[in-house]
């Protein structure tokens, strides 16, 4: 009888592996990282774009420089700021910048209010007629705005002297230029701003009206108490864009109408500091007074904001 022997036990060995932990640091960091990764090309853009010409204009704001590439650039410390603020030139245009404003305020806050809660009364296929022709205007180049309406206001056989009975000329009269633009601008906003009121409207519930309605509100009462204390965001949020804005969407049709005048009666204070640089050639004074509109629309952005904010946490 044969004994088969058996093999020799295999001494069984036991490792103990340790998880890697990079896998799950490399996790952690690529969920970190891909939110800023998707910000980068905003920020390289701002950076480009925004920053970095801000802070060229300041550094410009203190050289004297005829914009002539052999010609030398000259420290001259805070004087360009000096010698602006003691210009007559630039506090007329801050004062026509602020009436401007004032003027456009009817046209991009007052006026589209009405008629965006006058169209809610319109319904089906003319409605949709009625959103398009309101915003037409809006989609008109400026510069083209600024041909037809010099055609219209000719004066004399222009179309608005004919319908008056006039002989003005309203472009180059002093006492009207300024209206002029005002009124070209307001018509091409008119449509935009009415675009965002509609839009602030569809963002408010209905159950506020059929509430109101319940419990005996009036139409005028559920206008005055719910839907314009919930439209108050959007509202501000006009305001902030017309004064933000204003000053450099009038700058075509000025440049295109007036160029500044009559007797400077159009120049604002954006048209003003390109009128320094490629008029006069005063690189550093336009830089200078760049900075300061930059720095004083900065305060009133702040200010605005600041309500808008109050506003919405007073309403929520």
């Amino acid at each position: 009888m044969f004994v088969v022997e058996s093999p020799l036990p295999i001494a069984e060995t036991t490792e103990t592996v340790t998880p890697s932990h990079r896998p799950a640091r490399f996790r952690r960091a690529g969920r970190f990282a891909v939110p800023y990764l998707y910000l980068a090309p905003a920020v390289v853009l701002l950076v480009v774009w925004i920053y970095r010409p801000l802070v060229q204009a300041v550094e410009l704001s203190t050289y004297s420089w005829n914009l002539l590439p052999t010609s030398p650039m000259n420290p001259v410390g805070s004087g360009n700021y000096e010698r602006l603020l003691d210009l007559p030139a630039f506090w007329d245009s801050v004062g026509r910048t602020g009436v401007l404003i004032a003027g456009m305020l009817p046209f991009t806050v007052v006026l589209p209010l009405l008629i965006a809660l006058a169209s809610r009364r319109v319904s089906g296929r003319a409605r949709t007629v009625y959103h398009a022709f309101v915003f037409a205007p809006f989609l008109v180049a400026p510069v083209a705005a600024a041909a037809v309406w010099r055609w219209l206001l000719h004066p004399g056989s222009g179309f608005v002297d004919q319908v008056l009975g006039s002989d003005r000329n309203w472009v180059y009269d002093v006492s009207t230029a300024h209206g002029v633009i005002i009124v070209i601008t307001g018509w091409q906003l008119l449509g935009f701003a009415v675009l965002v009121i509609w839009a602030g409207l569809a963002g408010i519930s209905g159950d506020y009206d059929e509430a109101a309605r319940v419990d005996g509100a009036s139409a005028r009462q559920i206008r005055r108490w719910i839907t314009l204390p919930l439209l108050s965001p959007t509202l501000l949020f006009l305001v902030l864009t017309t004064v933000l804005l204003s000053p450099t969407l009038t700058f075509p049709l000025i440049d295109s109408m007036t160029q500044g005048g009559p007797a400077q009666a159009t120049t604002n204070i954006y048209y003003l500091l390109w009128d320094y640089a490629f008029h006069s050639f005063d690189a550093g004074l336009s830089a200078a007074a760049g900075v300061l509109l930059f720095a004083g629309f900065g305060v009133i952005a702040g200010i605005l904001v600041w309500i808008s904010e109050r506003v919405a946490f007073h309403d929520d």
